[in-house]
């Protein structure tokens, strides 16, 4: 059973550092969002996977105890009817569960690592979003304000009586959604 137990522990091994290699991957990229964001489809993917994984791993640390318990009740109960082979592979077993034990703490460790890392990729995507939709509304709030300030239809309006108020109202609202964004890229924000 230990034996089952450590392959066991192995395959989990085994996915998580495939999932470690899907996350820190950069050939997943996706477009548009630079070059650390992933698809969509793949996180939750990833996502899956480490659930899985972690699962597994609280799985067989259950197991773990429970044949720690048994082996030392067995130890316990049968101090002096065992002979010096079974007591020296008891505490083989005793060892190795031990020690399969502690692999199994560090895969779980691992789990939460990648959980953590997959979920700080997707706050990464999200602002990226987030920033686009928040330079685009600052950047068309000033032609927005102008063309409000046009359409409130005063009867002393100066430039609506001249020829060329209304290209004259069209480029500054142009104006004002370009500059914002010359400074935004200017400062290195886009």
């Amino acid at each position: 059973m230990i034996d089952r137990v450590a392959d066991v522990l192995e395959l989990v091994g085994g996915r998580i550092d495939g999932l470690s290699a899907r996350v820190f991957d950069d050939s997943l990229d996706s477009k548009g969002f630079g070059s650390a964001a992933k698809k969509p489809d793949e996180l939750q993917d990833v996502l899956r996977g480490i659930g899985r994984a972690g699962d597994l791993t609280h799985k067989v640390r259950d197991c773990l105890a429970g044949l720690d318990r048994l082996v030392a009740f067995l130890t316990s109960v049968s101090a002096g009817r065992l002979s010096k082979e079974q007591k020296t592979a008891l505490k083989t077993m005793t060892r190795d569960l031990r020690s399969l034990n502690e692999h199994a703490g560090f895969l779980a460790h691992e789990a939460n690592f990648l959980l953590d890392a997959t979920l700080g990729l997707i706050n990464i995507e999200q602002n990226a979003i987030i920033k686009i939709f928040s330079v685009v509304a600052v950047a068309l709030m000033p032609p927005t304000l102008i063309a409000s300030a046009y359409g409130m239809n005063f009867k002393h309006m100066p430039e609506l009586d001249w020829e060329f108020g209304y290209p004259m109202a069209l480029m500054l609202m142009v104006l004002s959604a370009v500059v914002p964004l010359w400074y935004f890229r200017r400062r290195g924000w886009l």
